[in-house]
């Protein structure tokens, strides 16, 4: 039982962390319907932004206490990434606006390389594994269950900031005059413009909050683990795809719930089934397949109507 309860605990823990950079994934494919491909390397950029704000530029006394290196580090890999999304939206994604859906496509995975190249070469020491600062409280809750099962204070900060957020940007898109904005542009961008809404406007705040989510998802996920490297954005932007596509792109709660079930199936994957660890890749995409095929829409997506 300790071991089981150990593996929900971890799945919840990558799961949250996978919910938040994939409602990055999901905003913006349900604004333009664009697949960027370049969100994981996004992701990747905010990690190495707080790490460098850590290491370069906040004096050492203040670095090495958690309770002003943590915001700080929130602050700079937020604003890193919002920079970068915001970029990216406007020198590679708006020009190739009305082009067709294989351009942008394209472009995304140009930039993705890009972005990932251009940390290895200009930041100090990329081309491996780089430690990270510890941003929380250092140790465990344990619950007194069986032999006890060890949660660690920086996962309950993981899981804490992922689901406020996503609360958050919810709330945002629902009750506020630009989410009701982003709605509109997000069901009909040419009746939105004849409403009075600057469609424009409208997708770079998309991006600037996307990027600002993964930024902060690369900070928390750098002092879960006390390091990052350049390949981190590959990897965990294709699990954050697959729980966007999983939970119903588009969908914010769809979004989180994907990627809190990549997760739990990741952590159980690993320890039950065959295989163990080296196939709970294999077993995450085998329940993407099996829900995409009894509901193509994902959880909480929408089905297509085909207007005549």
């Amino acid at each position: 039982m300790s071991i089981f309860l150990s593996q929900i605990a971890n799945g919840l823990v990558f799961g949250s962390l996978i919910a938040l950079i994939a409602l990055g994934y999901t905003m913006v494919y349900g604004i333009i319907t664009l697949i960027n491909f370049a969100h994981g390397e996004i992701f990747m950029v905010g990690a190495y932004g707080g790490l460098a704000t850590l290491t370069y530029i906040v004096p050492a006394a203040v670095a090495t206490k958690w309770y002003f290196a943590l915001p700080i580090a929130l602050v700079a890999g937020a604003l890193v990434s919002m920079l970068i999304a915001i970029a990216m939206e406007r020198f590679a994604y708006r020009p190739l606006r009305n082009a067709p859906r294989l351009a942008p496509l394209i472009t995304a995975l140009g930039v993705s390389v890009a972005l990932q190249e251009a940390m290895r070469v200009f930041y100090p020491g990329a081309t491996a594994a780089l430690p990270f600062p510890p941003l929380f409280v250092q140790g465990a809750l344990v619950i007194p269950i069986g032999d006890g099962v060890p949660i660690r204070y920086s996962g309950i900060l993981l899981v804490v900031v992922s689901l406020v957020l996503a609360f958050a940007l919810e709330r945002f898109i629902e009750q506020t005059r630009m989410g009701r904005a982003m709605r509109a542009t997000s069901q009909d961008r040419d009746v939105a413009r004849l409403m009075g809404i600057d469609p424009d406007r409208v997708i770079v705040l998309t991006f600037a909050i996307g990027g600002a989510l993964a930024g902060v998802a690369g900070v928390l996920y750098g002092s879960y683990l006390n390091n990052v490297n350049i390949d981190m954005g590959f990897q965990n932007g294709i699990f954050a795809f697959t729980a966007a596509v999983l939970g119903g792109i588009g969908n914010i709660r769809g979004a989180v719930v994907g990627g809190l079930v990549i997760g739990l199936v990741k952590a159980l994957g690993g320890q039950y089934l065959p295989g163990g660890t080296a196939y709970d890749y294999v077993w995450i995409f085998v329940v993407l397949i099996i829900v995409l095929v009894f509901r193509p829409q994902g959880f909480f997506g929408e089905s297509e109507r085909v207007r005549a």
